[in-house]
């Protein structure tokens, strides 16, 4: 079985059904540290770091990854932390592409 993180996004201009709270269920044990939101239309993660440059260092990646998959998270980020959330707009809800990318950026390794 293919693991997400070695899967691509696919283009997304909405047409699509957003997954359903089974599939949700499904992809949710691949990502162990996401949380979905209680209306089951986002994922996000919170990560911690010991300062600014090496949260920047890691936005800075989470950009480049979703440049690359062409989808694209909503982040918050301050000092010493950054929140990752994903949805998918075009269908109001959650797609494979949501965890796909999720699941690479769990890849980052931390800079220590």
């Amino acid at each position: 079985m293919t693991e997400l993180h070695e899967i691509r996004c696919v283009g997304c201009e909405g047409g699509i059904p957003a997954l359903t709270q089974d599939e949700i269920n499904q992809f949710m044990p691949k990502i162990k540290q996401w949380q979905v939101s209680t209306d089951g239309k986002c994922i996000s993660r919170r990560f911690s770091f010991k300062n600014f440059y090496h949260t920047m260092a890691f936005v800075n990646a989470i950009a480049w990854i979703a440049n690359l998959e062409n989808h694209h998270p909503d982040m918050e980020v301050g000092y010493n932390y950054c929140v990752v959330k994903f949805t998918t707009h075009a269908v109001n809800g959650l797609t494979q592409n949501d965890f796909i990318c999720a699941a690479k950026i769990d890849l980052l390794q931390p800079i220590e």
